[in-house]
């Protein structure tokens, strides 16, 4: 039997000894004093209040017990000893479980560390349920960020989900049929090239919030089924758009946390990272960047010589069939990216990486772009688009390879007719989540995320 079923088991059999009790585990309502910020502002010691939340930390001290409670306002310590409750209320608390909800009724006294605690004389359990407080956070990030667009006079709109062809990024494509046109579809992977269309029609700032689909792997970061935001600003450039984000993300922190420091937590309380997003942000080229890791002469040796440096002596597996432009970015993911905790905007990025950016005037190997990275991971990329139809379709080629039947041609069409110089940026909602609440995974931030099935 694995952990998680073990754990799963355990819980039941605590389940089960509740029920033997005659304690219903998913019982029915508590008065509170408030909720837990604002008990913290009735606390005065020596009174009686009652407050309910989650179980988010539980330390043991042997016959006393220390636990945190949570709900969307905050936390606060409880403290448990076999004197105030009996023996009775002491089997009965070794019988919950981390994640559980119970309501306490205690007074209030400070630790000696002056930690506002209550000493419980009576608790109940109430249930096991999800916490609303990250998702209602969510919601509002996400009502905010139509809000900033709005005032800016950019336009809402929707493109299709179900396309022809799987485009506007470089990634596996989940599969569909249609019946009656007899058509192989694709769920949409990004909406680039549809919102460019609109741009060519004349809409000259157009935003969308969009679900986008990709057949990959799951992680901490990635989740097959997310969010993204999308924005293109004719006449703009990358920088621009840059400061556009910048201000973004800065006003989605002063209205949903408050503040431009965003603290991460741990299970306990105790606080792991502080982000700083106090404007100005860093901006640093990529090739520089690349240099302060890896060493100034990175650049100047061969891609064997390359290869072998990623391999050996930084530990990178680096697959045999890597481009040399591959190699040189696994060394700045590892080296640069995960070890970014405050904005950086990374710019100037080789073309290979970016295929729909405009090159750049004094080096047509680079590509006028940037990559916001925010606490280890890539938030936002944005960059002065290609408006060039020739070259447009020269990086397509480029990428496609032999799958010379991605080429979106409607789109290298729609070029031909013009379409004005213009910034654009794409902003992961859910990363974008992670950052403002703490959340540790991308799947504590979807309400329905996609999970391996039990066997």
């Amino acid at each position: 039997m694995d952990d998680e079923n073990e754990l799963i088991a355990l819980r039941r059999k605590k389940l089960e000894a509740l029920r033997a009790k005659g304690i219903e585990p998913f019982g029915s309502g508590f008065d509170v004093s408030g909720s837990i910020a604002a008990v913290h502002e009735q606390f005065k010691e020596g009174e009686t209040l009652r407050v309910a939340g989650r179980i988010t930390a539980h330390r043991d001290m042997g016959k006393s017990h220390f636990l945190d409670l949570r709900d969307a306002t905050g936390r606060i310590q409880i403290y448990i000893h076999a004197k105030e409750v009996g023996p009775e209320l002491i089997d009965l608390f070794r019988l919950l479980d981390i994640g559980d909800f119970i309501g306490v009724e205690g007074t209030c006294f400070l630790t000696k560390s002056g930690e506002p605690t209550l000493k419980v004389r009576a608790f109940r359990l109430l249930a096991k349920a999800l916490s609303r407080g990250v998702f209602e956070k969510r919601i509002a990030i996400v009502r905010e960020t139509r809000r900033f667009f709005e005032e800016r006079s950019f336009l809402e709109v929707e493109t299709p989900i179900l396309q022809t062809i799987a485009g506007g990024a470089a990634a596996e494509p989940f599969t569909t049929r249609h019946k009656a046109l007899g058509l192989d579809l694709y769920l949409r992977i990004a909406p680039e090239l549809y919102l460019k269309r609109l741009l060519v029609g004349g809409f000259n700032k157009v935003f969308e919030i969009n679900r986008n689909f990709r057949n990959e792997g799951i992680s901490r970061k990635h989740n097959p089924e997310f969010t993204m935001l999308e924005a293109y600003w004719a006449y703009a450039d990358f920088e621009k758009v840059a400061n556009l984000v910048e201000e973004l993300i800065c006003y989605l922190a002063e209205k949903i946390c408050g503040s431009h420091t965003i603290e991460h937590q741990d299970a306990d309380g105790k606080i792991v990272r502080t982000i700083n997003l106090k404007r100005p942000w860093r901006r640093v080229r990529y090739h520089d960047l690349v240099r302060e890791v890896a060493g100034k002469n990175w650049f100047e040796f061969s891609s064997e010589q390359r290869r072998e440096r990623a391999t050996n002596e930084f530990k990178l597996e680096i697959l045999p069939q890597s481009a040399d432009f591959e190699v040189t970015q696994h060394v700045f993911e590892k080296l640069v990216e995960e070890k970014t905790i405050d904005p950086l905007f990374v710019t100037h990025c080789p073309k290979e990486l970016v295929p729909l950016a405009k090159q750049n005037a004094a080096d047509n190997s680079l590509v006028d772009v940037f990559e916001l990275i925010i606490n280890g991971v890539e938030i936002a990329p944005g960059y002065s688009e290609l408006n060039d139809p020739i070259a447009q379709r020269q990086r397509l080629l480029e990428q496609a390879g032999e799958e010379k039947q991605k080429i979106d041609e409607e789109f290298l069409l729609a070029l031909e007719h013009g379409m004005p110089p213009a910034g654009g940026f794409g902003l992961g909602m859910d990363r974008l989540t992670m950052l403002l609440t703490g959340a540790e995974s991308i799947r504590d931030v979807i309400l329905f995320p996609l999970l391996r099935p039990k066997k």
